[in-house]
């Protein structure tokens, strides 16, 4: 079984040079805390601060200096004047979709003769196939424009030359050594890439096209062609871009900044019903609660709603969705959406149920790399399910669905997987290394996706973990939190909440600020949303604060009313009734430091008991038949009320408040639980060296405890203390 480790709190504002941070107090007029955060993100520099709050700095650079852009944006355009077919072939994400749906209105309002084709990855899977090429073809196109995808396809768009179709490639994926041979290929990590800014998104490179193509046609200045696309294309390029996790500096930063200031008054019809339908809430008072657009609103709620359409439907749903005319119909295609998304988060939570158990059941604790497969799972969704248990169990994780196989076991069964890494290891060049296991592959350096035969399952197993034992053989993964600063109680006020909103957009390279707060008391525990999270209230120094627990239930929850808590949070104001509060949003919550260090304490003691070293004498270490029984007792009424798990510390407390007299101690207890398990008096699974998860099992008869091997050894090593 693998074990989910307490977390490290990387604090990154440590041994910070004081008289930095009061020069850009000054300078700034800002609070220390931004103060710091500026530092944190490298602008510790009052020229370089001030360059950031007012994104002075950052440029749209010229896109003819992306390789092959003059060519490809000609091509488009000769296409356009000779009335010849074109065809805009995308990827289903987000990315993909809004890729395609900027391209295909601007062609469209250009008098292009212009269709699209996205594959379905129920039927086809990632990136360009012969057979959609053959479908092009025999349906009259001329010019076929990827999109968010086709960098790596120079089969098929050799096929595609054969048959007389000329191929634009834009694209931002890793390359392999060699270009396919289009009229371009248009891409920011071209080996050769002559561009200053590597990590456009595939929508951020359609955009540069679309400048490109205007600057052409138009004759007017660049700059003037550059505002016009951005105005009319940068809420969709935004979308894109922050759904694709790309990093928000550069001229990433210029468009996320734009794009979301023009999504909330957006003129597409269609986003424009899709963001209403997700920023109202109905309350039974029918009053209406509009939500800020920012860029973590597009991350987690419009961006898995477009996204769900291409995982366990149809993309076109969400391109027509945006290249809707009639508002009646926006808001049928809004609706349908948003309920498909539902379905993709049953199917997402049941796979991942699933997934958990079989990694519980079989341990992988020799891998490094957590490699799962099943016939029955949606092959849409497992990427998000891999993406959480990489991120549970710090581990690279692949999943691969052999759904639609008529035979899912034969050997050459064809299983599409997708996969997401850790920091330390580069997904692509793992898979690279597997290349001759692989049918197909591609994708970014901590996610892809790929395609397998049943019969080379075990054999990627071995390789790709002989690769990532050599990329962690001086870099063992950790489940790290970068944590900006410690706040004091008094420091967590609206006014710092309120100030934070001078570093949006947020994103990768300028992520939402992560706080701590050590020492908090837990006041009250209130379930909400059918108990599917927490509303926590939380003290500390005399001041009170409200704090929002997701996705965690009553039952998973391990602390209890009046524990000491360390707290890992973002900082935001929530707005109810025309009155502000902050609200902290929890990112990591944990034993305080202090008890921590308290329980390491026991738990030495503990391990010298074991081992056979402790000076202590035996009637403090080894507990009694009256001892098990409490224990017993205890937790089987704590299990008829739907209690399921414990840490020994806590569980020592419960039974010290519950039981007067009690003499167990940590020792005495944990050997309690240890000895259940020996004999499967009860189901124990250990979390971690501190806390475990039971299951009580039912037995008429008595359990001899005399016949517990721990008990015996502890007696032989102890029986002259």
């Amino acid at each position: 079984m693998l074990k989910k480790e307490r977390k490290r709190w990387n604090i990154k504002a440590t041994n910070l040079d004081n008289s930095i941070v009061n020069q850009l107090v000054d300078a700034l007029g800002t609070s220390d805390v931004l103060a710091t955060l500026m530092i944190n993100r490298g602008y510790s520099s009052i020229d370089s601060a001030k360059s950031f709050l007012g994104k002075s700095t950052e440029v749209m650079h010229d896109p003819f200096l992306l390789n092959d852009m003059e060519k490809g944006a000609r091509r488009i355009i000769d296409a356009i004047s000779k009335k010849e077919r074109i065809s805009i072939y995308g990827d289903y994400d987000v990315d993909g979709v809004t890729s395609v749906s900027i391209l295909y209105m601007y062609l469209s309002e250009l008098g292009a003769c212009v269709d699209y084709y996205i594959p379905s990855r129920m039927g086809e899977g990632y990136g360009v196939s012969k057979n959609a090429i053959s479908r092009l073809s025999a349906n009259g196109t001329n010019l076929i424009i990827t999109v968010d995808t086709g960098v790596t396809a120079s089969e098929e768009i050799d096929l595609a030359t054969r048959m007389g179709i000329d191929v634009v490639v834009t694209d931002h994926h890793e390359c392999y050594s060699s270009l396919p041979k289009a009229v371009a290929v248009i891409n920011p990590k071209r080996p050769d890439s002559t561009y200053p800014f590597q990590h456009l998104a595939g929508v951020g490179v359609v955009f540069k096209l679309l400048c490109a193509i205007e600057i052409l046609i138009s004759g007017n200045e660049p700059i003037d062609c550059v505002r016009k696309i951005s105005m009319k294309y940068a809420d969709f390029t935004a979308i894109g871009t922050i759904a694709d996790v790309m990093p928000v500096k550069d001229e990433n930063r210029l468009i996320v900044s734009l794009g979301l200031s023009l999504i909330d008054n957006t003129e597409n019809i269609g986003l424009r019903a899709l963001v209403e339908l997700c920023t109202t809430n109905e309350t039974r008072a029918k009053t209406k609660v509009k939500k800020k657009i920012s860029s973590g609103f597009v991350g987690f709620t419009i961006a898995p709603r477009i996204n769900a359409a291409g995982r366990i439907s149809e993309a076109s749903i969400a391109v027509e969705l945006f290249l809707c005319n009639d508002e009646q119909r926006a808001q049928e295609y809004a609706i349908r959406l948003c309920n498909i998304n539902k379905d993709r988060q049953f199917e997402e939570n049941k796979i991942a149920e699933q997934a958990y158990a079989i990694i519980e059941e079989n341990g992988y604790d020799e891998n490094s790399v957590i490699i799962l497969d099943d016939h029955k799972w949606h092959h849409g969704v497992i990427g998000i399910v891999a993406s959480r248990i990489s991120e549970r169990y710090t581990l690279p994780t692949i999943l691969i669905s052999f759904e639609g196989n008529e035979d899912p076991n034969a050997p050459e069964a064809i299983g599409k997987g997708s996969g997401r890494s850790v920091e330390g290891l580069n997904l692509v060049d793992a898979l690279a290394y597997c290349g001759d296991l692989l049918e197909r592959f591609g994708g970014h350096e901590l996610a892809a996706g790929l395609t397998i035969k049943r019969k080379n399952i075990d054999a990627l197993r071995k390789k790709i973990n002989e690769y990532a034992r050599k990329c962690f053989e001086n870099h063992t993964p950790e489940n790290v939190m970068d944590i900006e600063c410690e706040l004091d109680a008094k420091q967590a006020n609206l006014t710092l909440a309120s100030e934070l909103s001078l570093l949006e957009p947020y994103g990768v390279s300028n992520p939402i600020p992560v706080f701590s707060m050590s020492n908090m008391i837990i006041e009250d525990i209130i379930p909400i949303g059918m108990n599917r999270h927490l509303k926590l209230i939380l003290s500390k120094d005399g001041r009170t604060f409200t704090a929002m627990l997701f996705c965690v239930s009553s039952q998973e929850f391990p602390y209890e009313i009046d524990d000491e808590v360390d707290v890992a949070f973002n900082l935001e104001i929530n707005e109810f009734m025309n009155t502000k509060n902050v609200q902290l949003n929890i990112k990591d919550i944990r034993l305080s430091e202090r008890l921590f260090q308290e329980q390491q304490c026991e738990e030495l003691k503990y391990q010298l008991v074991i081992n056979g070293k402790s000076s202590l004498n035996s009637e403090l270490i080894i507990p009694k038949r009256d001892d098990f029984a409490l224990v017993y007792s205890f937790l089987q009424k704590e299990a008829q009320e739907g209690k399921g798990s414990f840490s020994y510390i806590k569980l020592l407390k419960a039974l010290k408040r519950k039981y007067s007299g009690v003499t167990l101690n940590y020792i005495k207890l944990k050997l309690v639980i240890k000895v259940f398990r020996e004999l499967n008096i009860i189901s124990i699974d250990e979390l971690d060296e501190f806390s475990f998860e039971y299951k009580m099992n039912f037995s008429k008869s008595k359990t001899d405890l005399e016949k517990s091997s721990i008990l015996k050894n502890l007696k032989t090593m102890y029986s002259s203390h």
